[in-house]
């Protein structure tokens, strides 16, 4: 088995490609080895001194690491990954603990649902799939007054280059395309 590796715009976050479908469908972001406890996987990769997240995508991993240097902790995340896939365990032995915040619940006035509607399927059809080449994930949390809230997950969270790709990225793209979006920030 090979396992390809990339970087990622956040530097504590690198993208493992082991050439198999992770996730058939949607995601799975862990940010401790508490929330890891559903999924074989997530569960052997915190057990690498120096892990602190793990997300699931269609055909990648991405780990995100506390202090340690790279070339320490890529060996061990390799070997983590190739004993997993090689064993026949499943990805996810129940349901990826949610994320979101508190609630988990999006929030917009019922007069702003054609907006909202655009805006969801700008971030489906533009967005996600550019974030998801870098290891990570933007979902809609909300909409109020001309401000579109967003979560980032995976190699987004924590990215030095998030708060640009939002202002710069993200909310120029919404804007032209629904000029009501006045601003965009991270919940």
């Amino acid at each position: 088995m090979f396992i390809q590796t990339e970087t990622t715009p956040n530097p504590a976050t690198l993208k493992f490609l082991p050439g198999k479908v992770v996730m058939e469908s949607g995601n799975a972001d862990f940010r401790s080895a508490d929330d890891a406890i559903v999924s074989p996987l997530a569960t052997r990769l915190f057990a690498v001194p120096g892990v602190e997240g793990v997300m699931f995508g269609y055909d990648f991993v991405a780990v995100t690491k506390g202090d340690p240097e790279w070339q320490h902790l890529k060996p061990a995340i390799l070997g983590a990954i190739m004993e997993h896939f090689m064993s026949g365990a499943p990805v996810m032995a129940g349901e990826a603990p949610q994320v979101e915040d508190d609630s988990g619940e999006e929030f917009f006035d019922a007069g702003d649902e054609t907006i909202v509607a655009t805006i969801k399927e700008l971030l489906d059809t533009r967005v996600r799939p550019a974030v998801a080449q870098d290891g990570g994930d933007i979902t809609f949390r909300g909409y109020r007054e001309g401000t579109v809230f967003l979560n980032m997950r995976g190699a987004c969270s924590g990215c030095p280059s998030s708060t640009a790709t939002l202002k710069h990225g993200v909310q120029n793209l919404l804007h032209h395309f629904v000029p009501e979006v006045e601003h965009v920030e991270a919940v």
